[in-house]
């Protein structure tokens, strides 16, 4: 959804530790950035992968990922959230996860939720493949402000859903980031 804003500054990167990957599925994904560009990011959004625990892992492949939850939004999509709490980004906080990848937060040290949605600062996360569209709402919501995000929403939303969508998204949005004020 972020490449919907893109007349309004907004535009999006895949970015990888190779020139080239493959995704869980057998997809070859070309990296339009190398790793290294997340330092330069305004956001950082780390997805779910089958090899999630290979790369936490990996402390040369996490040395590579140096972000800053003072000046970046930062946040993950399911098996992402191990990826954070390796480095160190939820100490304190509570994530969302996939059911899969759950027992992997856990042993992190972090509490899962039972919730698609969480967010504390700069820092979110997103459990299920389909709350994708929740952090896309937070980043649009954050970086452009409410009314681009309903615009986006609207324009992607399944038709004869549209209001429906707009609305479950915010509403997720905004009670994940109210359990911070509550």
């Amino acid at each position: 959804m972020g490449d919907r804003c893109r007349k309004d500054g907004l535009e999006a990167f895949i970015t990888t530790p190779a020139p080239r990957v493959t995704s869980m599925s057998g997809v070859e994904v070309a990296g339009q950035r190398p790793m290294e560009f997340v330092t330069e990011a305004d956001v950082v959004l780390i997805g779910s992968g089958v090899q999630t625990r290979e790369v936490v892992a990996d402390d040369r492949l996490i040395s590579r990922l140096s972000l800053d939850p003072v000046r970046q939004l930062i946040g993950s999509q399911c098996s992402g959230a191990p990826v954070l709490a390796r480095l160190g980004l939820l100490t304190g906080m509570p994530a969302c996860t996939d059911r899969t990848s759950r027992p992997f937060v856990e042993a992190c040290d972090v509490t899962v939720l039972d919730a698609p949605f969480h967010a504390e600062g700069n820092i979110a996360t997103a459990g299920g493949c389909l709350a994708a569209q929740y952090l896309a709402t937070w980043v649009i919501t954050r970086t452009l402000g409410e009314p681009a995000a309903r615009d986006v929403l609207d324009y992607v939303a399944p038709v004869g859903e549209n209001e429906e969508t707009v609305e479950r998204a915010l509403r997720a949005v905004h009670s994940g980031e109210a359990a911070l004020r509550s």
